[in-house]
Protein backbone atom coordinates (compact mmCIF):
# COMPACT_ATOMS: atom_id res chain seq x y z
CA UNK A 1 0.00 0.00 0.00
CA UNK A 2 1.31 3.61 -0.96
CA UNK A 3 1.39 5.59 1.93
CA UNK A 4 -0.20 8.58 0.96
CA UNK A 5 2.18 12.43 1.58
CA UNK A 6 -0.64 14.63 0.74
CA UNK A 7 -3.88 14.97 2.88
CA UNK A 8 -6.99 14.16 0.54
CA UNK A 9 -11.01 14.83 1.48
CA UNK A 10 -13.98 14.57 -0.02
CA UNK A 11 -17.10 16.06 1.51
CA UNK A 12 -21.05 15.35 1.95
CA UNK A 13 -20.46 12.72 -0.45
CA UNK A 14 -23.27 10.19 1.91
CA UNK A 15 -26.89 10.91 1.05
CA UNK A 16 -28.21 9.66 3.96
CA UNK A 17 -26.21 11.81 6.56
CA UNK A 18 -26.55 14.84 7.59
CA UNK A 19 -22.88 16.16 6.91
CA UNK A 20 -19.96 13.47 5.80
CA UNK A 21 -16.68 13.35 4.68
CA UNK A 22 -13.40 11.38 3.67
CA UNK A 23 -10.37 12.03 4.75
CA UNK A 24 -7.07 10.27 3.95
CA UNK A 25 -3.52 10.87 4.98
CA UNK A 26 -0.28 9.21 6.12
CA UNK A 27 -1.50 5.73 5.77
CA UNK A 28 -5.04 6.40 7.53
CA UNK A 29 -8.51 6.36 5.73
CA UNK A 30 -11.38 7.33 7.91
CA UNK A 31 -14.99 7.98 6.58
CA UNK A 32 -17.00 10.29 9.13
CA UNK A 33 -20.96 10.92 9.08
CA UNK A 34 -22.41 13.46 10.99
CA UNK A 35 -26.72 13.73 12.21
CA UNK A 36 -27.64 16.28 13.80
CA UNK A 37 -29.59 18.12 16.06
CA UNK A 38 -31.89 15.08 15.92
CA UNK A 39 -33.79 13.17 18.76
CA UNK A 40 -32.16 11.98 21.64
CA UNK A 41 -33.34 10.07 24.04
CA UNK A 42 -35.13 11.61 27.60
CA UNK A 43 -32.35 9.76 29.29
CA UNK A 44 -29.23 11.35 27.58
CA UNK A 45 -31.06 14.97 27.36
CA UNK A 46 -29.29 18.08 28.09
CA UNK A 47 -31.47 20.86 29.37
CA UNK A 48 -29.48 23.62 28.11
CA UNK A 49 -27.23 22.16 25.53
CA UNK A 50 -26.82 19.29 22.89
CA UNK A 51 -25.59 15.75 23.98
CA UNK A 52 -22.91 14.98 21.55
CA UNK A 53 -22.32 11.11 20.79
CA UNK A 54 -19.20 9.82 19.15
CA UNK A 55 -18.53 6.21 18.00
CA UNK A 56 -15.73 4.84 16.15
CA UNK A 57 -15.70 1.69 14.10
CA UNK A 58 -12.65 -0.19 13.55
CA UNK A 59 -11.50 -1.38 10.42
CA UNK A 60 -11.98 -4.74 11.12
CA UNK A 61 -14.12 -6.49 13.83
CA UNK A 62 -16.02 -4.81 16.88
CA UNK A 63 -15.08 -1.80 18.53
CA UNK A 64 -13.38 -2.46 22.26
CA UNK A 65 -11.56 -0.49 24.96
CA UNK A 66 -9.34 1.25 22.18
CA UNK A 67 -12.28 2.71 20.49
CA UNK A 68 -14.08 3.93 24.02
CA UNK A 69 -10.74 5.19 24.81
CA UNK A 70 -10.56 7.28 21.27
CA UNK A 71 -14.20 7.99 21.62
CA UNK A 72 -13.45 9.32 24.84
CA UNK A 73 -10.57 11.64 23.39
CA UNK A 74 -12.46 12.71 20.49
CA UNK A 75 -15.71 13.60 22.76
CA UNK A 76 -13.46 16.11 25.02
CA UNK A 77 -12.04 17.66 22.16
CA UNK A 78 -15.09 18.10 19.83
CA UNK A 79 -17.45 19.42 22.78
CA UNK A 80 -14.60 22.18 23.54
CA UNK A 81 -15.76 23.44 19.55
CA UNK A 82 -19.26 22.89 19.10
CA UNK A 83 -21.86 24.80 20.01
CA UNK A 84 -24.02 23.15 21.89
CA UNK A 85 -25.75 25.89 23.74
CA UNK A 86 -27.56 26.27 20.04
CA UNK A 87 -29.34 23.19 20.48
CA UNK A 88 -30.64 22.17 23.60
CA UNK A 89 -32.66 18.78 24.18
CA UNK A 90 -31.01 17.59 20.90
CA UNK A 91 -28.02 15.09 20.20
CA UNK A 92 -25.26 15.81 17.56
CA UNK A 93 -24.11 12.62 16.59
CA UNK A 94 -20.93 11.64 14.70
CA UNK A 95 -19.61 8.19 13.53
CA UNK A 96 -16.17 7.34 12.71
CA UNK A 97 -15.33 4.82 10.21
CA UNK A 98 -11.82 3.30 9.86
CA UNK A 99 -11.53 1.91 5.98
CA UNK A 100 -7.83 1.78 6.26
CA UNK A 101 -4.65 1.78 8.55
CA UNK A 102 -1.04 1.64 7.49
CA UNK A 103 0.07 -1.98 6.94
CA UNK A 104 2.42 -3.57 9.81
CA UNK A 105 5.95 -3.51 9.14
CA UNK A 106 8.76 -4.92 10.37
CA UNK A 107 11.32 -4.61 13.60
CA UNK A 108 13.76 -7.27 13.75
CA UNK A 109 11.85 -9.89 11.89
CA UNK A 110 9.04 -9.52 14.27
CA UNK A 111 5.34 -8.10 13.00
CA UNK A 112 4.98 -4.45 14.43
CA UNK A 113 1.52 -4.20 16.39
CA UNK A 114 -0.22 -1.05 17.04
CA UNK A 115 0.89 -0.33 20.75
CA UNK A 116 -1.03 2.59 20.86
CA UNK A 117 -4.27 4.17 20.48
CA UNK A 118 -2.94 7.65 19.94
CA UNK A 119 -1.31 7.27 16.14
CA UNK A 120 -4.78 6.76 14.65
CA UNK A 121 -6.15 10.30 16.65
CA UNK A 122 -5.00 13.24 14.07
CA UNK A 123 -7.13 10.95 11.32
CA UNK A 124 -10.23 10.69 13.56
CA UNK A 125 -9.81 14.40 14.60
CA UNK A 126 -9.37 15.67 11.30
CA UNK A 127 -12.68 13.61 9.85
CA UNK A 128 -14.98 14.81 12.60
CA UNK A 129 -14.15 18.55 11.75
CA UNK A 130 -14.50 18.21 7.96
CA UNK A 131 -18.14 16.25 8.78
CA UNK A 132 -19.38 18.79 10.61
CA UNK A 133 -18.46 21.98 8.68
CA UNK A 134 -20.22 19.42 6.07
CA UNK A 135 -23.39 19.54 8.36
CA UNK A 136 -23.00 23.14 8.83
CA UNK A 137 -23.12 22.47 12.76
CA UNK A 138 -21.74 25.82 14.48
CA UNK A 139 -18.51 25.88 15.90
CA UNK A 140 -15.98 28.21 17.80
CA UNK A 141 -13.55 27.06 15.47
CA UNK A 142 -12.28 24.51 13.39
CA UNK A 143 -9.18 22.12 15.00
CA UNK A 144 -6.30 20.50 12.87
CA UNK A 145 -4.09 17.41 14.29
CA UNK A 146 -0.78 16.48 13.70
CA UNK A 147 1.18 13.17 15.24
CA UNK A 148 4.70 13.19 16.25
CA UNK A 149 7.46 10.66 17.40
CA UNK A 150 11.00 10.72 18.86
CA UNK A 151 13.59 8.60 17.53
CA UNK A 152 16.60 7.68 18.29
CA UNK A 153 19.38 8.83 15.63
CA UNK A 154 22.56 7.51 16.87
CA UNK A 155 23.51 9.57 19.57
CA UNK A 156 20.94 11.88 19.54
CA UNK A 157 17.34 11.69 18.91
CA UNK A 158 15.38 13.14 16.07
CA UNK A 159 11.59 13.90 15.51
CA UNK A 160 10.27 12.10 13.19
CA UNK A 161 5.98 13.90 12.07
CA UNK A 162 3.92 11.42 11.06
CA UNK A 163 5.96 8.46 11.60
CA UNK A 164 5.61 5.22 10.37
CA UNK A 165 4.08 1.67 12.74
CA UNK A 166 7.71 0.78 12.53
CA UNK A 167 9.09 4.25 13.98
CA UNK A 168 6.63 4.24 16.74
CA UNK A 169 7.48 0.68 17.45
CA UNK A 170 11.22 2.00 17.83
CA UNK A 171 10.17 5.44 19.13
CA UNK A 172 10.93 6.77 22.96
CA UNK A 173 7.72 8.50 22.72
CA UNK A 174 4.97 9.46 20.74
CA UNK A 175 2.67 12.74 20.70
CA UNK A 176 -0.75 14.15 19.37
CA UNK A 177 -1.54 17.77 19.37
CA UNK A 178 -4.37 19.68 18.29
CA UNK A 179 -4.57 23.32 17.33
CA UNK A 180 -7.74 25.16 16.85
CA UNK A 181 -8.00 27.44 13.89
CA UNK A 182 -7.22 30.37 16.50
CA UNK A 183 -3.89 28.94 17.29
CA UNK A 184 -4.71 27.56 20.80
CA UNK A 185 -3.57 24.34 21.78
CA UNK A 186 -6.57 22.36 22.62
CA UNK A 187 -5.52 18.31 22.71
CA UNK A 188 -1.98 17.59 24.21
CA UNK A 189 -1.72 13.43 24.62
CA UNK A 190 1.92 11.81 24.93
CA UNK A 191 3.05 8.19 25.45
CA UNK A 192 6.78 7.42 26.51
CA UNK A 193 10.05 8.87 27.72
CA UNK A 194 11.03 12.63 27.19
CA UNK A 195 12.53 15.74 28.84
CA UNK A 196 10.98 19.21 29.24
CA UNK A 197 13.08 20.18 26.43
CA UNK A 198 12.33 17.57 23.72
CA UNK A 199 8.55 18.60 24.84
CA UNK A 200 9.21 22.19 23.84
CA UNK A 201 10.39 21.14 20.10
CA UNK A 202 7.61 18.94 19.51
CA UNK A 203 5.15 21.61 20.67
CA UNK A 204 6.88 24.08 18.01
CA UNK A 205 6.73 21.22 14.89
CA UNK A 206 3.21 20.68 16.31
CA UNK A 207 2.16 24.32 16.24
CA UNK A 208 4.29 24.92 12.88
CA UNK A 209 2.59 22.33 11.23
CA UNK A 210 -1.64 22.69 12.48
CA UNK A 211 -1.07 26.51 12.50
CA UNK A 212 -0.85 28.78 9.42
CA UNK A 213 1.62 31.68 10.77
CA UNK A 214 4.72 31.19 12.23
CA UNK A 215 7.23 33.30 14.10
CA UNK A 216 10.75 34.24 12.73
CA UNK A 217 12.29 31.98 15.24
CA UNK A 218 10.29 29.02 13.41
CA UNK A 219 11.28 29.47 10.61
CA UNK A 220 14.78 29.49 11.89
CA UNK A 221 14.23 26.33 13.10
CA UNK A 222 12.64 24.34 10.69
CA UNK A 223 14.84 26.19 7.96
CA UNK A 224 17.19 23.31 7.56
CA UNK A 225 15.18 20.45 7.89
CA UNK A 226 11.88 20.88 5.07
CA UNK A 227 10.71 17.57 7.11
CA UNK A 228 9.87 18.96 9.99
CA UNK A 229 7.87 21.56 8.31
CA UNK A 230 5.36 19.11 6.70
CA UNK A 231 1.79 19.94 5.39
CA UNK A 232 0.15 23.00 6.16
CA UNK A 233 -3.08 21.18 7.47
CA UNK A 234 -5.22 24.93 8.65
CA UNK A 235 -4.46 25.59 5.09
CA UNK A 236 -5.72 22.47 3.39
CA UNK A 237 -9.19 23.01 5.90
CA UNK A 238 -10.12 25.75 4.35
CA UNK A 239 -9.01 25.35 0.83
CA UNK A 240 -10.93 22.09 1.33
CA UNK A 241 -14.30 23.54 2.52
CA UNK A 242 -14.12 26.77 -0.16
CA UNK A 243 -13.97 24.49 -3.04
CA UNK A 244 -16.64 22.41 -1.75
CA UNK A 245 -18.71 25.24 -1.82
CA UNK A 246 -17.28 26.53 -4.87
CA UNK A 247 -18.49 23.60 -6.63
CA UNK A 248 -22.02 23.79 -4.79
CA UNK A 249 -22.87 27.23 -6.15
CA UNK A 250 -21.19 26.94 -9.23
CA UNK A 251 -24.64 26.36 -11.17
CA UNK A 252 -25.55 30.02 -9.52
Amino acid sequence: MTVNTEPEALLSHLPNADGSATFSYAGYTVVGAVNGPIEVQRRDELPEEAAIDVIVRPAAGVGGTRERHLEALIHSTLRQIILANHFPRSLIQVILQVTTAPENEYVNAKVSQASSNLPILPALLQTAVLSLLSAAIPLKATLTSTSLAIVADGHSNKIVPNPSPREIEVSQSFHVFSFTSRNEAILLESEGDFTPKEWEDLYSVAENQCCQHATASDEDTFMGDDSLAGVDLKHFTRSTVEAKIASDLRWK
